[in-house]
């Protein structure tokens, strides 16, 4: 499934604002800031350069579900921990970010059982 330019920016954008209000929700609930601290910031940029730089954001649905993981072991784990936490949470506080990603977790398991 190709998608044209204009759909895949549209998709690398939400994909790096839904990292980055992940990151922010984990940050200002387990370190007390308003504001993103050094190590939170650190991760939200290594992120979004991951994701700039991602060849197959045309073919996946979240980073979750691609076959390479490009983060290194430390940066994988930081974001996998401020996943779980951030994860359940979101749907109080970015209610439709959360309903879509819903969403196209189950469109991927319908096309993977294809």
């Amino acid at each position: 499934m190709m998608m044209n330019k204009a759909k895949i920016t549209r998709k690398l954008q939400h994909e790096r604002e839904v990292v980055r209000d992940m990151i922010a929700l984990y940050c200002r609930n387990n370190h007390g800031t308003k504001q993103l601290c050094d190590k939170c910031r650190e991760l939200a940029e290594y992120a979004d350069q991951r994701t700039l730089k991602c060849p197959f954001m045309a073919e996946k649905s979240f980073c979750s579900q691609c076959k390479v993981h490009c983060y290194k072991p430390e940066m994988r784990e930081r974001i996998r921990q401020v996943m779980r936490y951030s994860g359940p949470r979101m749907i109080f506080h970015h209610p439709i970010a959360a309903l879509r990603h819903l969403y196209y977790t189950q469109i991927e398991k319908l096309n993977s059982n294809k």
